[in-house]
This record gives C-alpha cells, structure tokens and sequence, in this order.
C-alpha cells in the first residue's frame, strides 16, 4: 500500500508544480516577449539500501520554448522589437549582466534607460542614461540619439548603442528572475548582425488555449490523484480486517 500512496502522493504534488508552471505562462500571455517554460513528466525510482523498490513522479522544468513571437505595430518611438533571433542586455537585480526579449523601453527620473519590468537595458559601458532630451531616436543597430532639451533644430547627439546580442537557445537557459543567460557563465559579446524595429513589440510566444487545456489537464490529474488516496485507504482497511479474520 505505501508504494502506491508514495506514488500517488508525488504525483499529487507534481500536477500542482506543473500548475504553477502553467498558471505563470498563462498571466505572461500578454508580457512582450515572454518565453513560456516547459515541464515535462518522468518515473524515477528511489534508491536507497538494496534494489530501488519505489518509483516516484517527477515534474521538471527542460527549459523554455525558443519560439520567436510576432511583432507587433505599436507607433510608440520607445518600443522595440528585435527582428528574428536575439537579445537585449540588461543588468539583473545583482547588476550582472542577462537578456531579454521585452522591449518597451522608458526612462526612469534620472533618465535611466529600462524596459517595462524595470530592468535596465545595457549599451557598451553598462546601463544607459539619457540627458533631458526633446526627441528621442533609436536605430535599428541600437543606436539611440537625442536631441538635447534645448538644442537647436537639427542638432543631434549620440548617446550610446543598446548592446544586443545573439546566442543561441540551447546555450541559453532561463533564471528565476525571469532572464536569460549562458549556460557558462560569460557575458555574450555584441552582434552587429541583431536588428531592431522601432515602434513595435514582439508578443509573448505562450499559446493560450493550449495553456487552457493544460489547466485542465493538470486539475484533474491532481483530482485524481487525491481520490486515489482514498481507494488506497479503502484497500488497506480491507486488508486490515482480512487479517483480523485470519489470525
């Protein structure tokens, strides 16, 4: 009976992990560029003294789906998308350097240069600050320029260029925060060849009737789980009296 409880009880709790999972993508269908997390199922065995004579249910996070999203037209000169494969840089809370998809960009009141979740964007020194500026232009290289506040017409200044790179998704994996980052550990050098669109953001890539489906899916997978617990009460109270009665 306890193999069965053990089993039903682990996998009890990896519906409920693979829930939370799913229930993360699901609020982040909408979040600009948002890379939905995969889990996947598994049967392990328990080791211990002797030959393994439990097996448990596995939930475990494989990674991220690499699907780029679609862009979207947005006319908002701060929004960027970046065409096909590639990374902003941005500095984590740590203030090491990640990456991210999410290009709606705004500045703080120092005029430090973020995204939407208030991570900012690195250029080639680290985190961009803009100066009080009129006009604000940005390249499809990165390149952002200003007119200055007060400047005369015409009158430009380059300030930096949005450091962006390109790594590729199996290298890649993606933390707690929500960021990304080589499997190694280095920092991913500049690529000249990512381009950006100005005015457009790209779409979260979480499909969401299958995120649906899997909400359901999950529920009941936890449901009956549950009930289990109570068939194996049944059984092992049966058995209980069975061996009342024989002895």
């Amino acid at each position: 009976m306890d193999k069965a409880l053990y089993l039903s009880m682990t996998g009890a709790k990896s519906s409920l992990a693979a829930q939370a999972t799913n229930a993360n993508n699901l609020a982040n269908a909408s979040t600009s560029g948002f890379r939905a997390d995969i889990e996947r199922f598994s049967s392990m065995p328990v080791y211990g003294p002797g030959h393994p004579s439990r097996v448990y249910a596995l939930d475990d996070a494989v990674g991220f789906n690499s699907e780029v999203g679609s862009l979207m037209q947005t006319g908002r000169n701060m929004d960027l998308g970046i065409a096909g494969e590639g990374w902003f840089a941005v500095s984590a809370e740590d203030g090491s350097e990640a990456y991210s998809r999410r290009g709606d960009l705004r500045t703080d009141a120092n005029g430090l240069l973020m995204n939407g979740a208030g991570q900012p964007i690195n250029g080639n020194s680290g985190p961009i600050t803009l100066p009080p500026f009129e006009e604000l232009i940005l390249g499809q290289d990165g390149t952002v320029t200003i007119k200055p506040l007060g400047a005369a017409e015409g009158e430009l200044a380059i300030i930096d260029q949005i450091k962006l790179v390109k790594g590729e998704a199996s290298e890649m994996y993606k933390g707690k925060d929500g960021l990304f980052r080589a499997n190694d550990g280095e920092d991913l050098a500049a690529n000249a060849a990512v381009s950006v669109n100005a005015g457009s953001l790209e779409s979260s890539n979480v499909n969401g009737i299958e995120s649906m489906v899997n909400m359901i899916e999950y529920s009941r997978n936890f449901e009956s789980m549950v009930k289990f617990f109570d068939e194996i009460e049944k059984m092992d109270s049966a058995s209980t009296r069975l061996m009342s009665v024989s002895s």
